[in-house]
């Protein structure tokens, strides 16, 4: 009746176990196949944000309920499932901390050369203090632009604050003009959902008008870059960038790779111990809610 596309946290497994609904779980580290997907659409579909659930997925099951395991609901036909009347739920505000933790790890690891030193040290190239070595960004001062203030983005800017940076933002709720945010900040990080509109947000236009020496921390989603234009830029006017998430995921475009000047991360932002049996106990309080006739925790239809 529950079909889990990758495995989730043991205890909430239990949770659906012991209230009697049959619970099968494909295990494997890398994504789940177009092919055992709908092999194993049910009832119940407790999908990953990396899986595709459109109308042939809803009618193989049939199912009637998508309780994803992730925020996001980019990769859900949100109106295919409307049209098939299924509910779908996500996991909203348990991975808020650790993704804007994430964020400012990338942040720091960026403007401060991190893995440059690291890599420095490994090589047994360091030969000892030096006054221009490695030299980065003092956050105290600079200025952060935030794409996107919902929940991490707010986080990421509280954070930012106590290191002293001064935070603008553009989003749907107002800010700066989104130009005068990419020409103005030094370090720029994105926090908006995928949509049609946020596509390609930064294109080779929008990455042109950054300031010189900036920084691009993404979180969000990797569509929200053009990551051609980007590794083109990085070997230009911008400074480095960080990134989580990816245009293709899991492939990284070849030109982000070969550069020195960028720290690429596997999708990590919720990846905390806490934030992952968040995530999971909402998934399952999602599913409970709906086998037994009530009101969906966090509904997005």
């Amino acid at each position: 009746m529950v079909f889990v596309t990758q495995s989730i946290d043991p205890s909430a497994l239990s949770r659906l176990r012991a209230a009697g609904l049959r619970v099968t779980v494909r295990h494997g580290e890398a994504p789940i196949g177009r092919g055992a997907l709908l092999r194993g659409a049910s009832r119940v579909l407790i999908p990953m944000p990396t899986d595709r659930i459109d109308g042939e997925v809803l009618d193989a099951g049939p199912v009637a309920l998508v309780a994803s395991h992730a925020v996001g609901t980019d990769h859900i036909d949100l109106d295919a499932c409307r049209a098939r009347g299924v509910a779908v739920t996500n996991t909203p505000g348990v991975l808020t901390d650790a993704t804007a933790d994430l964020a400012m790890a990338l942040l720091l690891a960026c403007t401060r050369g991190v893995l440059q030193g690291d890599a420095l040290v490994r090589a047994g190239r360091f030969r000892g203090w030096h006054p221009l070595m490695l030299r980065g960004l003092e956050l105290r001062g600079a200025r952060l632009g935030i794409v996107g203030l919902g929940r991490i983005g707010r986080a990421t800017a509280e954070r930012a604050r106590a290191f002293g940076m001064e935070v603008v933002h553009s989003s749907r709720s107002g800010g700066l003009p989104l130009d005068e945010l990419l020409a103005t900040s030094d370090v720029v990080s994105l926090h908006c959902p995928l949509t049609e509109a946020t596509h390609h947000l930064l294109d080779a236009p929008a990455l042109a008008t950054m300031k010189p020496g900036a920084w691009l921390v993404n979180t969000a989603r990797g569509p929200v870059v053009d990551e051609a234009a980007l590794a083109e830029a990085l070997q230009g006017h911008l400074a480095g960038a960080g990134l989580d998430v990816y245009e293709h995921e899991p492939r990284v475009h070849e030109g982000l790779v070969a550069l020195p000047n960028v720290v690429l991360l596997p999708h990590l932002g919720s990846a905390t111990h806490r934030a992952r049996r968040l995530m999971a106990a909402t998934v399952v309080d999602n599913v409970l809610a709906w086998h037994g006739g009530r009101p969906l925790p966090t509904p997005i239809l």
